[in-house]
């Protein structure tokens, strides 16, 4: 028997909403090296475990597999580490490595490169500075230059250049130790509550701290260099967690996250529906996943509530209070050109937002009366 269908009589839409775009990864290490496990057409391999290196081919005495031993002796543990592919067979350079393994793969957020000379370190890190998507190079040098605070040296250098996604450590004792503190900056990011850190006065497992005097630890820490030292004698310390620039760590990656953060939950916004209206209401349609993104970073800790110390924007003046830590701010529909209606932008959206900071030098006068 023949049949009609029933969709003149009852018609059923069936709407499923579009996929969000997978977040950048943010927790996720690269160790760079010219071992030949990895050809350089795959270029990038994922590992869980050293034995799973030591099963694709790795030997203990590799730079990657003694960079990786340092990344997952960490507490908490990484999760998992990517192994780049440095093709040392020609004339590739650590640049043009790192953009090849970046093509293969974008999850990954911080990377070392092992073996790396002054020349590759300098060059690294320009290439760091407008890598897409964002990331942070981690280095060890054992230049002799370095505690002497030499002209020129590796951090000076970076320091003259305001390199701030490059963070270097000085270590004699291990050529891969700045493995270790990549590896518990990659498995502390869980973006769950209260999870913001410092980097600085953290352990670093199988890492022997330099033995300097204050001089020479100074010469290292005034150019924005790391160093892991004995302090008190009971303390063994990774100092500062500062990038080339002076900035710290943490600011570097809760800053990117909360970027990208925005920038995805504003894309879903913008895909997830048939329109978003340029109407005040729609503004506000984007001002509202905006928000959630700064909630997070509150969540997290990146963020507090504060005093805005900054410049003024719009109706938020300098000394203003931000009892949620942030502000978000709209222009109005009814004040745009008619060539940016025409273009279809939004109004200007500012985002005020209140780092929560770390303390990591106390100062405490005690009084004693007899």
């Amino acid at each position: 028997m023949s049949t009609l269908p029933l969709n003149d009589i009852v018609q059923v839409i069936l709407n499923v909403s579009p996929i969000s775009a997978v977040r950048a990864t943010f927790s996720l290490g690269l160790i760079v090296g010219k071992s030949t496990h990895i050809t350089p057409t795959v270029r990038v391999k994922e590992y869980a475990s050293l034995a799973a290196m030591i099963a694709d081919g790795f030997v203990s005495t590799e730079p990657e597999y003694k960079a990786a031993s340092l990344y997952f002796s960490q507490n908490p543990v990484p999760r998992r580490v990517l192994i780049g592919r440095w093709d040392g067979t020609g004339s590739e350079t650590a640049v043009q490595a790192l953009t090849s393994i970046r093509a293969k793969n974008t999850e990954w957020y911080a990377f070392t490169v092992c073996d790396a000379t002054k020349t590759d370190i300098v060059s690294i890190a320009g290439w760091a500075e407008t890598a897409t998507p964002s990331t942070a190079h981690f280095f060890t040098t054992q230049d002799s230059d370095v505690p002497l605070g030499t002209a020129g040296n590796v951090f000076l250098t970076l320091q003259t250049a305001l390199r701030k996604r490059s963070i270097g450590m000085y270590s004699t004792d291990n050529a891969y130790a700045i493995a270790s503190i990549m590896g518990y900056a990659m498995a502390a990011n869980t973006q769950t509550a209260g999870s913001a850190y410092t980097l600085a006065y953290k352990q670093m497992p199988g890492v022997i701290p330099e033995p300097l005097d204050s001089t020479q630890m100074n010469a290292i820490l005034n150019a924005n260099g790391n160093v892991y030292i004995n302090q008190g004698s009971y303390y063994n310390l990774f100092r500062q967690g500062k990038m080339g620039n002076g900035s710290h760590f943490d600011e570097l990656l809760g800053l990117d996250i909360l970027t990208n953060n925005i920038q995805m939950a504003v894309m879903d916004a913008l895909v997830s529906g048939p329109k978003i209206p340029q109407t005040d209401s729609g503004v506000a349609q984007i001002t509202t996943v905006v928000d959630g993104a700064c909630k997070q970073a509150v969540t997290a800790g990146f963020a507090s509530p504060g005093v805005w110390n900054g410049a003024p924007i719009m109706d938020l003046n300098t000394g203003d209070s931000l009892p949620a830590g942030y502000l978000i701010q709209a222009g109005l529909i009814a004040d745009q050109s008619q060539a940016d209606r025409d273009a279809r932008l939004a109004p200007p959206i500012y985002v005020a937002i209140k780092l929560a900071g770390a303390i990591e030098f106390v100062i405490i006068t005690v009084n004693v009366n007899r």
